[in-house]
């Protein structure tokens, strides 16, 4: 038995691409061509509660396949794909060496109890059981060790790392097959099934091949030309030539190139996959195909728009295809761009060669109000809080990017003392006293507090020339219920432990990302105590 086996699964990955309708000649054509090839395992398609349509790869029950199969075998296994949610295993008939002999059972991580009865069937009715977990890296360690724990009785055929949003990197693949290698059934092989968004599934089919060398049987998934949805798969041609050249594995290159010549080209005529920068967000975001689908549909849209919005969705929704959860958010996003030339000009003469203070309103500046003072008059300040109106401090500007704090302050008897910078995420269109500057000028992606406030005003006054810039009351957020985080009780937010630590984490990495590309070298300097750090003398 071969140490590493390639799985071609054009039949159903790529089926995705033409509704799984490949027409008779062309599944019996690949069925075959493969076989000639001398490929290890052959995909036909998958297994629904749906009725099988002539010169479809969707099947009810494996008598249904049976038609497709090659007179000649050549040592090739068959199997098919059955999705939990939309299959009844109860339609399968028991295996009697006349069709497919391998199931492939796929599930999401929230099925993963109810599938072990599924799984403990296939193998019941004689076939060989491929575990197919969705999102392997949605899995926590210890979900995917409780996972295999329940697998491990039933004796698997193989288990599946499945990158299901294209978005593993090598260190990705080493933990996780150390982790399965180390828990799975020695028995058992372990499978790849990568997805091209990062570019690097053929990389991580090398990897995969190499590192596993000694250690388990293996078991490598590819498609013929990538075929498959966005941005496509693992080439199978490309696994071939590898083994081929690096472990003398036999495989007829020639005979995979005509199936491409002869079918897939002429698929590619009508539909197209492969990797682009919608596709490598995706990955990026480990988010749904479906979603870039939806958002490239619209005109004009950009990918710094697609990269805004997958942020802002948030990672559970980015998982799924929530249609209008999306086009709320873009509808959000576009309301909330605008021209900001002329107030960019107008505040730069202004901050131009000035000193200015930050007054975030974290509850330090309440006990070091004296120092913030004594900063202020020294340095004859500009004064800019932030989301933050207060008599005791000298405020020559407010600044504003979180609505809820613009609304809260807004019926306050002295918010029409104070001139505004204002983003228009909260405001966008003219009014006294305002600075209206564009949401999308300020706000970079890649974090989830990817519009914290102090962050946001850090990079306007990048573009202000401004002399130099003093941060006070930028505290952090504490989960202490003995610790107060605002100088105003009123602004403070439900605590959690979790959420605080991850959120100081999040603007943390923000304020590295921003002193390491800052156009300015004007100094920075820390007036209050702070859970951040600039690399500054506080």
């Amino acid at each position: 038995m071969k140490r590493v086996q390639i799985l071609d699964c054009t039949l159903r990955d790529g089926g995705y691409l033409v509704d799984a309708k490949f027409g008779n000649t062309v599944i019996k054509g690949i069925i075959k061509g493969l076989a000639d090839s001398g490929i290890d395992v052959i995909e036909c398609g998958f297994l629904k509660d749906e009725p099988h349509e002539n010169g479809s790869t969707i099947f009810n029950n494996a008598a249904q396949i049976r038609p497709y199969m090659p007179e000649e075998r050549k040592g090739a296994s068959y199997v098919c794909l059955a999705d939990y949610s939309r299959y009844s295993i109860d339609n399968l008939e028991d295996f009697d060496g006349t069709s497919i002999d391998g199931v492939r059972a796929c599930f999401f991580k929230h099925e993963r109890y109810d599938v072990i009865e599924f799984c403990k069937e296939i193998v019941k009715k004689g076939y060989k059981l491929y575990v197919q977990p969705v999102d392997v890296l949605g899995y926590t360690d210890a979900e995917l060790l409780e996972l295999i724990d329940m697998i491990n009785p039933i004796e698997p055929y193989a288990f599946s790392i499945v990158d299901t949003f294209g978005s593993m990197y090598k260190e990705d693949l080493h933990r996780v097959f150390h982790l399965i290698h180390h828990n799975l059934n020695s028995a058992s092989r372990i499978g790849f099934h990568s997805h091209n968004n990062l570019q690097m599934s053929f990389s991580l089919s090398q990897e995969f091949i190499d590192m596993t060398q000694g250690l388990r049987k293996v078991t490598i998934d590819g498609t013929m030309a990538g075929m498959g949805r966005g941005a496509g798969n693992t080439n199978t041609e490309l696994i071939m030539q590898y083994m081929n050249r690096k472990y003398s594995a036999g495989y007829d290159i020639d005979t995979v190139l005509d199936l491409i010549d002869n079918y897939i080209d002429s698929i590619r005529n009508t539909c197209t996959w492969g990797y682009s920068t919608h596709y490598f967000l995706a990955g990026s975001y480990s988010a749904h195909v479906n979603n870039i689908s939806y958002l490239t549909k619209k005109a004009g849209i950009s990918s710094r728009d697609i990269n805004f919005i997958l942020n802002r969705i948030g990672p559970e929704a980015r998982k799924r295809y929530d249609y209008p959860l999306l086009e709320q958010t873009y509808i959000d996003y576009n309301k909330s761009t605008r021209d900001d030339s002329e107030d960019i000009m107008n505040l730069k003469k202004i901050m131009s060669g000035k000193n200015i203070l930050m007054l975030l309103p974290g509850h330090s500046i309440v006990e070091f109000k004296d120092d913030i003072l004594k900063y202020i008059n020294e340095n004859k300040a500009i004064v800019i809080s932030v989301n933050l109106l207060s008599h005791d401090y000298p405020i020559n500007y407010v600044y504003f990017s979180n609505k809820k704090r613009y609304n809260y302050w807004k019926t306050a008897s002295h918010f029409n003392e104070y001139k505004k910078i204002v983003t228009s995420n909260v405001v966008n269109n003219d009014m006294p006293n305002h600075y209206n500057i564009s949401f999308g000028r300020l706000i970079k992606c890649g974090w989830d507090q990817l519009d914290n406030s102090g962050i946001m005003l850090l990079r306007l006054l990048d573009e202000l020339n401004v002399n130099s810039i003093a941060i006070a009351g930028f505290d952090g957020y504490s989960h202490e219920a003995t610790q107060t985080n605002y100088m105003h009780k009123e602004m403070e937010k439900p605590r959690n432990t979790a959420n605080a630590d991850e959120a100081n984490r999040d603007v943390q990495s923000m304020i590295e990302d921003y002193m390491n590309t800052r156009v300015s070298d004007c100094p920075i300097s820390i007036l209050t105590p702070s859970r951040f750090d600039f690399g500054v003398n506080k």
